[in-house]
Protein backbone atom coordinates (compact mmCIF):
# COMPACT_ATOMS: atom_id res chain seq x y z
CA UNK A 1 0.00 0.00 0.00
CA UNK A 2 1.26 3.35 -0.98
CA UNK A 3 0.92 5.70 1.89
CA UNK A 4 1.73 9.33 1.78
CA UNK A 5 3.56 10.98 4.54
CA UNK A 6 1.96 13.78 6.39
CA UNK A 7 4.23 16.29 4.62
CA UNK A 8 3.18 14.89 1.22
CA UNK A 9 -0.49 15.19 2.16
CA UNK A 10 -0.02 18.79 3.33
CA UNK A 11 1.95 19.65 0.19
CA UNK A 12 -0.79 18.11 -1.98
CA UNK A 13 -3.43 20.10 -0.09
CA UNK A 14 -1.40 23.32 -0.49
CA UNK A 15 -0.92 22.64 -4.21
CA UNK A 16 -4.65 22.01 -4.61
CA UNK A 17 -5.43 25.22 -2.71
CA UNK A 18 -2.99 27.16 -4.89
CA UNK A 19 -4.55 25.68 -8.04
CA UNK A 20 -8.02 26.56 -6.74
CA UNK A 21 -6.90 30.11 -5.92
CA UNK A 22 -5.40 30.50 -9.41
CA UNK A 23 -8.58 29.13 -11.02
CA UNK A 24 -10.69 31.50 -8.91
CA UNK A 25 -8.49 34.49 -9.81
CA UNK A 26 -8.72 33.60 -13.50
CA UNK A 27 -12.50 33.21 -13.27
CA UNK A 28 -12.83 36.56 -11.47
CA UNK A 29 -10.66 38.23 -14.12
CA UNK A 30 -12.74 36.74 -16.93
CA UNK A 31 -15.95 37.76 -15.16
CA UNK A 32 -14.60 41.30 -14.78
CA UNK A 33 -13.71 41.39 -18.49
CA UNK A 34 -17.18 40.14 -19.42
CA UNK A 35 -18.81 42.81 -17.24
CA UNK A 36 -16.56 45.51 -18.73
CA UNK A 37 -17.37 44.41 -22.28
CA UNK A 38 -21.07 44.31 -21.43
CA UNK A 39 -20.90 47.85 -20.02
CA UNK A 40 -19.12 49.09 -23.13
CA UNK A 41 -21.68 47.37 -25.35
CA UNK A 42 -24.53 48.84 -23.30
CA UNK A 43 -23.02 52.33 -23.50
CA UNK A 44 -22.62 51.96 -27.27
CA UNK A 45 -26.21 50.75 -27.59
CA UNK A 46 -27.48 53.71 -25.56
CA UNK A 47 -25.36 56.10 -27.62
CA UNK A 48 -26.59 54.59 -30.90
CA UNK A 49 -30.17 54.75 -29.64
CA UNK A 50 -29.75 58.38 -28.65
CA UNK A 51 -28.21 59.20 -32.03
CA UNK A 52 -31.03 57.43 -33.87
CA UNK A 53 -33.65 59.17 -31.72
CA UNK A 54 -32.08 62.55 -32.52
CA UNK A 55 -32.02 61.71 -36.23
CA UNK A 56 -35.66 60.57 -36.09
CA UNK A 57 -36.65 63.73 -34.21
CA UNK A 58 -34.83 65.92 -36.72
CA UNK A 59 -36.56 64.11 -39.58
CA UNK A 60 -39.94 64.66 -37.93
CA UNK A 61 -39.17 68.36 -37.50
CA UNK A 62 -37.99 68.60 -41.12
CA UNK A 63 -41.13 66.84 -42.35
CA UNK A 64 -43.36 69.11 -40.27
CA UNK A 65 -41.47 72.18 -41.48
CA UNK A 66 -41.84 71.06 -45.09
CA UNK A 67 -45.57 70.44 -44.67
CA UNK A 68 -46.00 73.82 -42.97
CA UNK A 69 -44.06 75.53 -45.76
CA UNK A 70 -46.27 73.89 -48.40
CA UNK A 71 -49.39 75.06 -46.55
CA UNK A 72 -47.94 78.55 -46.15
CA UNK A 73 -47.16 78.65 -49.88
CA UNK A 74 -50.77 77.68 -50.68
CA UNK A 75 -52.13 80.37 -48.36
CA UNK A 76 -49.70 82.91 -49.81
CA UNK A 77 -50.80 82.07 -53.37
CA UNK A 78 -54.45 82.49 -52.39
CA UNK A 79 -53.61 85.78 -50.71
CA UNK A 80 -51.66 86.95 -53.76
CA UNK A 81 -54.62 86.05 -56.00
CA UNK A 82 -57.00 87.92 -53.69
CA UNK A 83 -54.73 90.98 -53.71
CA UNK A 84 -54.46 90.81 -57.50
CA UNK A 85 -58.25 90.52 -57.78
CA UNK A 86 -58.77 93.51 -55.49
CA UNK A 87 -56.19 95.50 -57.46
CA UNK A 88 -57.82 94.57 -60.79
CA UNK A 89 -61.29 95.40 -59.49
CA UNK A 90 -59.95 98.69 -58.18
CA UNK A 91 -58.41 99.52 -61.55
CA UNK A 92 -61.63 98.72 -63.40
CA UNK A 93 -63.77 100.67 -60.92
CA UNK A 94 -61.46 103.69 -60.70
CA UNK A 95 -62.86 105.38 -63.76
CA UNK A 96 -66.44 104.93 -62.53
CA UNK A 97 -65.49 106.24 -59.09
CA UNK A 98 -63.81 109.31 -60.57
CA UNK A 99 -66.89 110.00 -62.70
CA UNK A 100 -69.20 109.67 -59.66
CA UNK A 101 -67.04 112.03 -57.58
CA UNK A 102 -66.77 114.57 -60.39
CA UNK A 103 -70.54 114.39 -61.02
CA UNK A 104 -71.13 114.99 -57.32
CA UNK A 105 -68.96 118.12 -57.40
CA UNK A 106 -70.58 119.42 -60.57
CA UNK A 107 -74.07 119.00 -59.25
Amino acid sequence: MDSMSRADVLRTIKDAEADAAATLAKAESEASNIVTKARVAAAETVSEGRTQAQADSQQMVDDARSAAQKEADKVSKKGDKAIQSIHSDGESNRSSAVDIVLDAFRA
